[in-house]
């Protein structure tokens, strides 16, 4: 399974998304060794990421990152509007010594200062033009008290209220197999919804989150989405019933190139890349998201700073990519 489906509650202005994802979440794992605890938060950051992106109103991308001092330096992960996804994680040298129940905030937030950056890229984004971002704090703050965020979840759920201005709840699980979740989101009243009594509307959304509490974990992991929606909406009446919407194919992708790495050397300069190569006799990387290797010889090298564009059709290097 790797699909989401897109379903709305005509008797109150609800949409709702249902994610199973399963051979595209285990090729991000398959070149990793992490621990079950950083795989489960990394899986839930997918599955956010992917019922987020199904909502875009645009071709693009949309980026969660978080970096912290924490034992997870640095997480990425990137869904396109076609739901198409890669993702990566990068931790620090202690990170092995972590406790296995750790939470989110012990993860991400060690110096109480953790922050997610969630970003909107649209495919035409003019040349210098910022892409939209939002700011997600990984403490809530409730008066004089600071309570630290504990799930991946709740992170996203406070994103939707102060950046979105959106009612969500939110439900994510994760394996080494499988990632699933389930999106509700109160939209609103407006459009079709406007004959819709508002105090009708609130307990509609009362009675879908209700529905969707009763979600488990092994559900999430082990059920398709079609199987889902009519599990937890059975008892929904035909005047308030859910239509739901053709599935839609999730697929891991990488958008690496030797061109990208070639301009990330320009950038680096001359002076910087004849010194590694002096030192090593090549430069070589590896993608973060897919491990696919690249190297540049002395050859390469002429063709990078002595041309004006490097495509992939660009002489073959001797090893790797």
């Amino acid at each position: 399974m790797n699909e989401l489906l897109v379903f709305m509650c005509d008797g109150a202005p609800i949409r709702g998304e249902i994610v199973s994802i399963s051979s595209a979440w285990q090729t991000v794992l398959e070149r990793r060794n992490d621990l079950l605890v950083i795989r489960r938060i990394l899986g839930d950051f997918v599955g956010a990421a992917t019922l987020l992106s199904a909502s875009l109103k645009f071709d693009g991308t949309l980026i969660i990152q978080a970096q912290s001092k924490g034992p997870i330096q640095l997480l990425v992960v990137e869904c396109k509007s076609d739901l198409t996804m890669r993702a990566t994680v990068k931790l620090s040298v202690d990170a092995v010594s972590i406790h296995p129940d750790a939470t989110l905030g012990e993860l991400l937030d060690a110096d109480n200062t953790g922050r997610l950056v969630i970003t909107l890229d649209t495919s035409d984004r003019q040349p210098g033009q910022s892409p939209y971002q939002g700011i997600v704090a990984l403490q809530e703050h409730c008066g004089s008290v600071i309570k630290p965020v504990t799930s991946v979840a709740e992170a996203i759920e406070l994103y939707m209220q102060n950046s979105e201005q959106l009612d969500t709840r939110i439900w994510l699980a994760s394996n080494d197999t499988y990632v699933g979740g389930l999106l509700l989101q109160r939209l609103p009243d407006s459009g079709g919804h406007t004959h819709l009594d508002p105090q009708f509307a609130a307990e509609g959304w009362t009675r879908i989150q209700t529905l969707g509490e009763t979600i488990t974990n092994e559900e999430l992991l082990t059920l398709a989405p079609e199987t889902i929606l009519r599990r937890l909406f059975l008892e929904e009446s035909t005047e308030s019933g859910v239509r739901s919407f053709p599935t839609r194919p999730v697929r891991f992708g990488c958008r690496c190139s030797r061109a990208k790495v070639a301009d990330v050397l320009r950038m680096l300069g001359e002076e910087e890349v004849e010194s590694i190569l002096a030192e090593q006799g090549a430069v070589e990387t590896e993608c973060d998201f897919c491990a696919k290797s690249y190297r540049f010889d002395a050859v390469d090298y002429r063709q990078v700073f002595k041309t004006d564009l490097l495509a992939d059709a660009t002489r073959p290097p001797s090893s790797g990519h």
